[in-house]
């Protein structure tokens, strides 16, 4: 990605800040989220890599619940979501697989427990799950979802990491394309129900609903997006309502020597 005369000296100053031994103050770690340029050192397109502009992100943040115990940011990017919601959770967890990011994003939420990896790796058995997974995934299909297993047999990528976090999470809260949510609300004059056949397809399948958001609009940022600017919107969902197995569990499950004979009379019972 080529920057222009402005954005390189905007980055030259970012990087100035990020190298910085201090802690950053608020004022500074919020010139770092508006002016970081996600493509000027990483293929950010095929990454599907668009951060979220942080007016966005502290309009999320509404929708996430105070006095979490345990968050988790997948796909955190450099972690503008994870930012606005860290003062809502003891634990703030933050999973990115670009080492650029992820070097850019402990300088700005240093509290959080930064994990350099693929979301559908196994990092997860280190925690017992969390209370919110929030995410502003990559859209679409052609962003490879290497090592993802589960009920979703299409190729969206937002789908399939929010039936990840359906799996570590009791609840979620996430951006994704206007096309991909059940309902068109931002952008328009009123809230209608509009459902696409994979987004259907992704709800019959998972049983998971993806539910509206308390009324953000999030097309006043359409342009506040560096190369893009798609509408969106935010979607939550509540994971504990149907039944599923979860990872976590079937990790615990595995990591306890159980004798054959036991392993028989289970096989039997299911």
């Amino acid at each position: 990605m080529k920057l222009s005369r402005a954005q390189t000296k905007k980055m030259q100053e970012v990087e100035q800040l990020i190298a910085l031994e201090r802690r950053l103050t608020d004022d500074e770690r919020l010139f770092v989220f508006e002016h970081y340029q996600e493509g000027a050192s990483s293929n950010n397109a095929a990454l599907g890599a668009f951060f979220t502009p942080w007016g966005l992100a502290r309009d999320f943040a509404v929708e996430v619940p105070e006095r979490c115990n345990t968050i988790v940011d997948l796909c955190a990017g450099i972690g503008s979501l994870a930012y606005w919601c860290e003062n809502r959770a003891r634990q703030v967890v933050c999973v990115e697989q670009c080492a650029e990011y992820v070097r850019v994003g402990r300088k700005l939420v240093p509290d959080a427990t930064w994990i350099h990896a693929d979301v559908f790796g196994d990092w997860f058995k280190d925690f017992d799950g969390f209370d919110v997974a929030i995410s502003n995934p990559p859209f679409g299909n052609r962003v490879k979802a290497h090592g993802f297993e589960g009920r979703y047999t299409g190729s969206t990528f937002e789908y399939k990491v929010i039936e990840l976090a359906s799996r570590i999470a009791d609840t979620g809260v996430f951006i994704v394309p206007q096309s991909s949510a059940p309902f068109v609300y931002s952008g328009s004059r009123r809230y209608d129900v509009r459902e696409s056949d994979d987004c259907r397809r992704f709800m019959e399948q998972t049983g998971i609903l993806l539910e509206p958001n308390c009324g953000i609009d999030t097309a006043m940022y359409r342009e506040q997006w560096h190369g893009v600017a798609p509408t969106c919107e935010i979607v939550v969902c509540d994971f504990e309502q149907f039944e599923q197995t979860s990872p976590l569990a079937q990790t615990r499950a595995e990591s306890i020597a159980v004798p054959t004979t036991q392993l028989d009379l289970f096989a039997a019972a299911a």
